[in-house]
């Protein structure tokens, strides 16, 4: 497997309230999204928070992930500790008060990826059979999509489209979804942001994942999004299912 990741702080926020991290050991990839939101600087404090608990807890090794169930139970449990942190580090000061964050969190493994999330960060799957998102955004937009009141087209435009109905850190036991699937040779899992897709739409998402994963893709995909606005923070991590050796770049 190989990754590449990188987040932006956009043409127009002074501060990143993205946050992201990958890490590999000798037969996983743990990759990790998140956009903050609050009031100054506590949205940087909440994706900051998530993204170092879920990475603590990975660096303990417990319990041991092996198979997509056990890799369920483990994404399960780690973004819900990560809630009660970022949850109770929001009561402890007024300055953080109601700070929350969205997460998008994957376990790759050669044969199963398996992704757990919470807000409208995103992971999105390439394989030789299919193009598809595989989170569900807890949006409002996204909730009328679900229900046909709302056609995608007009989500993509809608005024309240960055209206979140669950957030990681807004309150206690917010559990996240959790999905998992096999993956072949090839194939690509995408992890990003809304700073991304609220600037490129997903045919042209999926046109560009046509391409070899690297980092040159990467950038491009950021430098397309600020190109067309940038006013939002946009973070993205790109993991492919190859034989060789994974790197990085940031």
């Amino acid at each position: 497997m190989k990754y590449y990741f990188r987040s932006d702080k956009g043409k127009i926020r002074e501060i990143n309230e993205d946050a992201v991290s990958v890490l590999e050991d000798t037969d996983h990839i743990l990759a990790l999204v998140a956009d903050g939101m609050g009031g100054h600087q506590a949205g940087d404090v909440a994706s900051q928070l998530a993204i170092e608990s879920v990475v603590r807890m990975w660096e303990k090794k417990e319990p041991r992930v092996s198979n997509k169930e056990s890799a369920e139970v483990w994404l399960q449990s780690a973004v819900s500790k990560a809630n009660n942190t970022v949850y109770e580090q929001s009561q402890q000061e007024d300055k953080y008060k109601g700070m929350g964050t969205t997460i998008v969190a994957a376990i790759c493994h050669q044969t199963f990826i398996s992704v757990a999330h919470i807000g409208d960060s995103r992971a999105y799957l390439l394989d030789k059979e299919d193009y598809k998102q595989i989170t569900a955004d807890h949006s409002l937009v996204g909730e009328l999509v679900r229900t046909g009141q709302l056609s995608e087209e007009d989500a993509q435009v809608h005024p309240r489209k960055n209206v979140i109905l669950k957030a990681l850190g807004t309150e206690k036991d917010v559990e996240p979804d959790v999905y998992s699937t096999t993956w072949e040779e090839g194939s690509k899992l995408l992890l990003c942001t809304d700073g991304l897709t609220n600037k490129i739409d997903d045919n042209e998402l999926y046109q560009k994942l046509l391409q070899k994963g690297s980092q040159q893709l990467i950038d491009e995909l950021i430098q397309l999004a600020n190109q067309r606005g940038g006013e939002d923070n946009i973070t993205l991590a790109l993991i492919e299912q190859q034989e060789e050796v994974g790197d990085s770049e940031c």
